[in-house]
């Protein structure tokens, strides 16, 4: 069994940082891409930012400049950097990660719980 476990959200300012870290554990063999989706109210959820298994990342344009997404492969572990933030970045954040539980099986996308971020004064 795999489990995506998120944690670093909270209550933070206009202007201000928040980092997000999302840890990998159970039954892996392989983690090829890793990503952050955020779903607002009433909104659908859509990818922040996404990091393949050789560090090349992608970003939404509405984040590009402000949010560094990055990997630690030795510890399965996804990091989310967010600095100025803006209160439209307010939403539930949810870590996702490809995973292949043994070698030659195929890897399958896994989601963590989903992490609160709101940015208000």
């Amino acid at each position: 069994q795999v489990q995506l476990v998120e944690s670093g959200g909270g209550l933070v300012q206009p202007g201000g940082s928040v980092r997000l870290s999302c840890a990998a554990s159970g039954r892996i063999s392989r983690i090829d891409a890793m990503g952050w989706y955020r779903q607002a109210p009433g909104k659908q959820r859509e990818l922040v930012a996404g990091i393949t298994s050789g560090g090349s990342t992608n970003y939404a344009d509405s984040v590009k400049g402000r949010f560094t997404i990055s990997r630690d492969n030795a510890k399965n572990t996804v990091y989310l950097q967010m600095n100025s933030l803006k209160p439209e970045d307010t939403a539930v954040y949810y870590c996702n990660a490809r995973i292949a539980p043994t070698t030659w099986a195929r890897a399958i996308d896994y989601w963590g719980q989903g992490t609160q971020v709101t940015v208000s004064s």
